[in-house]
């Protein structure tokens, strides 16, 4: 048993001994549910503690301990665990059989759309919304496919863009083939040979495979800041560079904004950079807390899904029997309204938040001889950012592309995956992949006490790793 197996044999003892009412519930689930759950990356191991309220920066399980978050229902809760300005509203409106399902359209869906197009500010765009970003995700490049007449897609090694078939390519790293390789198996070999994968931040070979392939690419979709990918933002460079080839070579540029979309600003990424994509998609935030996602994007492109396209050119973009659901439309309307008002306060105390908390960590590390290094750091155009990932450099890697954080011969995956977490729940703190997102209801206590966690955890690695 090698010294990462010994301390984690440690901590998930320490683990059962306090979350034994939720080991209890893992097991039934087990026996009625794949692998115990609905979504892989909450089963982390051994199991999952089991939430049973969450409120601003905390959740409580079901043994009753309290955990900050940094997760935040998957990075959408900016405002953190249920906003008071939501449960306001709806409290005012009453709750009941008017919430439910109907099947019908609404008003609440055109004024969530009015707002997002208003805060994209471009000429000519149209909104089509959804219920997940795998989805929103999934028909922008059918759009894309339709409207060019052309199949091939090019994506981001380490982007992820959700488990569709299109783009379960090139998402986890491989130590023989990097990025190049299908996720997933089921996926027909007709979608993979159509995706084709370059390094992030990296304008030569952005250069050299357009200038390849450019000819069968429809669509070239990348997110503005990668997400699993280490929370890296595009340097302004990159993104100039990908709209002048793809505006070029005639590709549609999808701006993928599911984690990014109002996370930075009271609108997309893509407003920093002052770049206008062809297509954009939007979720997690938009829905204040509800399933709500977007597809925005110059109506000559998006009326490829209108009954009346020509030919090929028609996309089946019919949406889903929850689209536009009234009560998730007028909570995503309410959250995005609040965001945009109070815009000034909340995006400057998000940077300075996240801006300390990533320094403070690497300097709790260092204290005790350990080498760490925070991505979600802002750049020349990205001036400050509140999502944060933990790294432990084994080769000094700059950290601007997902290659350079997923690398195990760059850094140690395995310390940051399968110990940090557990050994950080032990401490009362939650984090996926080292970090996460923080939020508006995260005050200065909850960000010191997340800090001493960190700063014991980096003291037990000392003991049983270093």
């Amino acid at each position: 048993m090698d010294k990462i197996e010994k301390l984690i044999e440690i901590l998930e003892s320490r683990y059962r001994k306090k979350t034994r009412k939720s080991l209890g519930l893992y097991r039934q689930a087990q026996k009625v549910m794949v692998r115990g759950g609905s979504h892989s990356i909450r089963l982390f191991s051994p199991y999952p503690f089991v939430v049973t309220k969450a409120a601003g920066p905390r959740v409580c399980d079901v043994d009753g301990n309290s955990y900050i978050d940094f997760w935040q229902g998957h990075y959408a809760n900016i405002l953190g665990h249920n906003p008071g300005i939501l449960k306001e509203e709806f409290e005012r409106l009453g709750g009941g059989a008017d919430s439910l399902h109907t099947g019908f359209e609404g008003e609440n869906q055109i004024r969530l759309a009015e707002v997002l197009l208003k805060q994209l500010g471009y000429k000519d765009y149209k909104v089509r919304f959804t219920t997940s970003g795998t989805l929103a995700t999934m028909y922008a490049v059918m759009v894309a496919q339709g409207y060019t007449r052309r199949e091939g897609i090019l994506k981001i090694g380490g982007g992820w863009h959700g488990s569709s078939p299109y783009l379960l390519k090139g998402v986890k790293y491989d130590r023989e083939s990097g990025f190049d390789h299908a996720e997933s198996a089921g996926v027909s070999e007709t979608f993979l040979k159509n995706v084709f994968t370059t390094r992030f931040n990296d304008c030569d070979e952005l250069q050299r495979i357009l200038t390849k392939k450019g000819d069968k690419i429809g669509c070239f979709i990348f997110e503005p800041v990668l997400g699993l990918g280490g929370f890296i933002p595009a340097s302004r460079e990159y993104f100039e560079l990908a709209r002048k080839l793809t505006e070029e070579r005639g590709i549609v540029l999808i701006c993928d904004e599911i984690v990014s979309g109002f996370r930075f600003c009271p609108s997309g990424a893509q407003k920093l950079y002052g770049i206008e994509p062809d297509i954009s998609t939007f979720g997690k935030l938009i829905g204040g807390g509800h399933a709500v996602s977007a597809v925005a994007g110059k109506a000559e492109i998006l009326d490829a899904s209108l009954t009346n396209a020509p030919g090929r050119r028609r996309v089946n973009f019919e949406g889903g029997t929850y689209s536009s659901h009234p009560q998730y439309t007028r909570a995503g309307y309410v959250m995005l309204k609040y965001l945009v008002d109070h815009a000034s306060g909340i995006y400057s105390r998000l940077a300075r938040a996240g801006e300390m908390l990533r320094r403070r960590i690497e300097d709790v590390f260092a204290a005790e001889g350990i080498e760490t290094k925070c991505t979600g750091y802002g750049n020349e155009v990205i001036r400050g950012s509140s999502l944060f990932m933990v790294n432990f450099p084994l080769d000094h890697p700059d950290y601007r592309s997902a290659e350079d954080v997923w690398n195990p011969e760059l850094s140690n995956v395995r310390l940051k995956e399968d110990v940090l977490k557990i050994a950080l729940v032990g401490e009362g703190v939650h984090v996926a992949h080292g970090g996460g997102a923080i939020s508006a209801s995260h005050e200065d206590q909850d960000l010191d006490q997340t800090l001493e966690a960190y700063k014991a955890v980096a003291k037990l690695f000392k003991k049983y790793l270093y």
